[in-house]
């Protein structure tokens, strides 16, 4: 796996463990299982949020770094916290975030979402003074697009505070967060890209061409109904699966080398029930497939 270095101690891999399942579709005993093969991979960015399970999946986590101790010194923590921003409670909700992980700092602190409270410079000095302290080591923007990615960076610049380090916005095949202006900002200001749902929550495995059962993520956040169940996002499926089907790849496995081949692309996170999803990532990753990629993206 490529590694991208953020310090001289700590490094993010190719492919991140998202966390998002902790304790909503699998319980601690799985997570942690996850989170040790995980580790045993390779892999060294794990991301969470404070909103993930009421604050449930950075606890387990939290629990399974204590419990490796300094094996697991070296794993990059991102977690996210959400609008709106208010000067007086940053610093609270980070100090939340850090009890709750067991750690002296967060690596990677996400804006969950943009909100207009982001306009206040008293709140961008807030989060520079978390930087400064150290008990965040980088700042992140989580689902901005290009107009709010660049207002946020030019306020900070403007003023001398620290800019954004890390994007990390949604982008599959079937959905895309992750435009040209975006690139460009991002390549303008050194920022890293990191994706999400490269499997677009399952939709891209084709177990919701039938029927969606009650407990997978579309009937839990009912809100990705309306992002992918549209025809678009259906058609780009089914040229997927075209391709698929000529090439005796599996449908999930193109997916993913899509996502983990994708322009300035840092790391894709991947969301796990078993340890089973991360070595369909790792097969997808370690692949020789260019020539699929490409008949994928002609087909598209």
């Amino acid at each position: 796996m490529k590694k991208i270095v953020i310090s001289s101690q700590k490094y993010i891999t190719q492919i991140g463990l998202g966390c998002v399942t902790f304790g909503r579709e699998i319980d601690a005993l799985t997570s942690f299982d996850i989170m040790s093969y995980a580790l045993e991979k390779g892999i060294t960015l794990f991301d969470t949020a404070a909103a993930y399970s009421g604050g449930i999946s950075e606890k387990i986590i939290g629990e399974w770094l204590v419990s490796k101790g300094d094996d697991a010194g070296h794993i990059v923590i991102a977690t996210k916290i959400l609008p709106p921003f208010d000067k007086n409670s940053l610093s609270v909700s980070v100090d939340q975030s850090i009890g709750r992980l067991k750690r002296k700092y967060i690596d990677i602190l996400f804006l969950h979402s943009w909100h207009a409270s982001l306009e206040d410079l008293c709140v961008l000095e807030e989060l520079n003074a978390l930087l400064t302290s150290g008990r965040v080591r980088a700042l992140g923007a989580s689902n901005f697009n290009s107009t709010q990615l660049n207002a946020i960076l030019e306020k900070q610049i403007n003023n001398k505070l620290i800019p954004i380090a890390f994007l990390q916005n949604n982008q599959n095949i079937a959905v895309s967060d992750i435009d040209d202006p975006l690139r460009q900002i991002c390549k303008q200001h050194s920022i890293r890209i990191i994706t999400y749902s490269p499997l677009g929550a399952g939709f891209l495995t084709g177990k919701y061409k039938s029927v969606v059962q009650p407990d997978v993520r579309f009937e839990l956040i009912p809100e990705h109904k309306n992002i992918y169940f549209n025809e678009y996002a259906w058609q780009r499926f089914e040229k997927l699966l075209e391709v698929s089907g000529n090439n005796g790849r599996p449908v999930a496995e193109l997916a993913l080398a899509w996502a983990l081949n994708q322009t300035q692309v840092k790391s894709v996170l991947i969301g796990c029930r078993s340890i089973q999803h991360i070595d369909q990532a790792l097969t997808a990753l370690n692949c020789d497939i260019k020539a699929l990629l490409i008949a994928l993206e002609d087909k598209m």
